[in-house]
């Protein structure tokens, strides 16, 4: 994992005049209604964009600027928040990329929080039938497979499986998706051997990743947002019961000890830690909140959530 070095508007200054020489991709992407540009030399970077994110005209000024350059040297990500600027060096994994480039925007709304209520949750989202469900978890706690597993059901709809925006309103909550495809592994087609074909025409990078076209993926099965109803955690914990019904506070507590599941926070200060933790504290007192336990088989694992998502009941 990488380490986020905060620099002030000179260091940057400093970090960009030596850049400038640099023959360097160009390209802008709508994240959620804001402008992200793109700034690169390395050629797969610039197309996994493309196909990654929604265009954004370059009429608009960028709300944020990632630079994504190989000098030979250590991987190293600098952020000066007051221009919402990150430059990245000598990073491979195209995934960092675009998760820094959601860390940034989600930077950026936080800032302007009191106005829009807008907000980024590192999470999967997906529709059922006009009811909008979330998964958050750690990194490895099985998000993306249990994204997919309902996805085989066709009363689900896509909407993200990686990263969803938020806007609470008087009442309710609308999520929004992050991306326009998907960026995918490849072992989602073991564990769920439908998604195999289409998965094993997508160009993969060296981490096993690639951008997936979910159109391909869900056909029409596909949504921009929905009215989100149930929130689902994840854990792994052998002492813990399969599945249990939370209460705002303890998912705030649970959120809380595990980084709010989100690796990729550029900023980690009091003041952006409390922000998170009154918009969770919201969020979970909105909705209806559950913790699932992943010890069990990825199928096993589905099938306690399809109960839970058909009865709204807690089944040992």
């Amino acid at each position: 994992m990488y380490h986020v070095k905060l620099i002030g508007p000179s260091e940057k200054d400093e970090v960009l005049a030596e850049l400038s020489d640099l023959r360097l991709f160009e390209r802008k992407a709508n994240l959620h209604g804001a402008c992200v540009k793109l700034l690169t030399d390395n050629i797969s970077f610039k197309e996994e964009w493309e196909d990654n994110f929604k265009f954004m005209s370059d009429d608009v000024r960028p709300h944020a600027k990632v630079f994504a350059i190989s000098d030979g040297g250590d991987l190293e990500v600098l952020y000066e928040p007051v221009s919402k600027t990150v430059i990245i060096r000598n990073c491979d994994y195209y995934g960092w990329v675009k998760s820094i480039a959601l860390a940034a925007v989600s930077d950026f709304f936080e800032e302007y929080h009191s106005e829009h209520r807008r907000y980024s949750v590192h999470g999967s989202a997906i529709d059922r039938k006009g009811e909008g469900l979330a998964i958050i978890g750690p990194p490895g706690t099985g998000k993306t497979t249990l994204t997919y597993g309902l996805l085989l059901d066709r009363d689900y709809s896509y909407i993200s499986d990686d990263w969803f925006f938020t806007r609470l309103f008087e009442n309710g909550v609308l999520v929004y998706a992050s991306e326009k495809n998907s960026y995918i592994r490849d072992d989602i087609g073991d564990v769920w051997g439908e998604y195999s074909d289409i998965i094993s025409s997508v160009k993969l990078d060296s981490m096993g990743r690639g951008v997936a076209d979910v159109g391909m993926l869900f056909r029409d099965r596909i949504r921009d947002s929905t009215s989100l109803k149930r929130v689902v955690l994840l854990e792994r914990n052998p002492a813990n019961p399969p599945v249990r019904r939370l209460n705002a506070m303890e998912g705030l507590e649970y959120m809380a000890g595990n980084d709010f599941c989100n690796p990729h926070q550029l900023i980690r200060d009091e003041r952006k830690t409390e922000l998170r933790r009154d918009f969770f504290m919201e969020l979970f007192s909105r909705v209806e909140l559950y913790i699932l336990n992943t010890i069990e088989t990825p199928r096993e694992s589905l099938e306690r959530l399809r109960s839970l998502e058909h009865s709204g009941e807690v089944k040992q």
